[in-house]
């Protein structure tokens, strides 16, 4: 029996609203999709769903596993392996989605490098990152990092409120064992790297505003309604108080 997994929070729906027009305005019925990093298979199996042939890739053998238990569409393929065996097999698609995976890489332009190189040449990459000076990463992802390194009362205090309040360190995306953010992108640092290894951006997008950071979160994760309105306080906002990007790039 199928394990279900699908995204729920308005933000992650968003997302994956973003990346299912991006790619339906670019790949027609014999179209190669190819999903970099797609964790548990939620947008490779929504894709799919609309009717688009999709590759999911990971290194996790424990995503990829979820991914097959999960997946009911013959057109969606799901398969462990790494950027460097990717680029060994020269093949090329029209769109490749990287969603939630530059920043946590050590260095992200090794794998835009293979991307640039397995994107046709018309072709689109679609990339979603957190903005690394948003508020959660700012307010949550960064001293949590700090906590965790000193590893003083403070985290431990932190880390039994957070497993009371059902937070478990793994997300709907991808439940491979690290995930750990070690890139903090800007708009600015994110068009320099697309610029850096030949790719240029030709659109933008929001996420959400402020739904994700305690305390708030106590709330929005069981309000629909606060997330809706978070998502759209977050389009009126600048782009330096989105919680995250969603981006289309091109080959330059």
């Amino acid at each position: 029996m199928s394990q279900v997994i699908t995204y729920e929070r308005i933000s992650d729906l968003k997302r994956l609203n973003f990346i299912a027009e991006a790619v339906s305005g670019k790949v027609g019925e014999h179209g190669k999709v190819l999903d970099v990093g797609c964790g548990n298979g939620v947008i490779s199996i929504q894709l799919g769903k609309l009717g688009f042939n999709v590759t999911g890739i990971d290194v996790s053998e424990k995503t990829i596993e979820n991914a097959r238990k999960n997946n009911i569409y013959p057109n969606v393929r799901f398969r462990v392996q790494s950027a460097e065996e990717l680029k060994a097999t020269g093949e090329q698609f029209d769109v490749i989605i990287c969603s939630e995976v530059l920043e946590h890489l050590h260095n992200p332009s090794a794998l835009l490098e293979v991307l640039h190189s397995s994107l046709k040449p018309d072709g689109i990459l679609i990339v979603t990152v957190p903005n690394g000076q948003g508020p959660r990463e700012t307010l949550v992802t960064k001293p949590i990092l700090k906590m965790r390194e000193d590893n003083g009362f403070l985290w431990k205090t932190v880390s039994k409120l957070k497993k009371k309040l059902g937070y478990t360190g793994t997300t709907v995306q991808s439940s491979a064992d690290n995930l750990d953010h070690v890139q903090f992108f800007t708009r600015d640092k994110l068009t320099g790297l697309a610029a850096k290894n030949k790719f240029r951006i030709v659109r933008f997008g929001k996420a959400n505003f402020i739904e994700d950071v305690f305390p708030f979160s106590i709330f929005t994760k069981r309000i629909k309604f606060l997330q809706r309105l978070d998502c759209k306080v977050a389009e009126v906002l600048p782009y330096s108080c989105t919680g995250g990007f969603f981006s289309v790039w091109e080959k330059m």
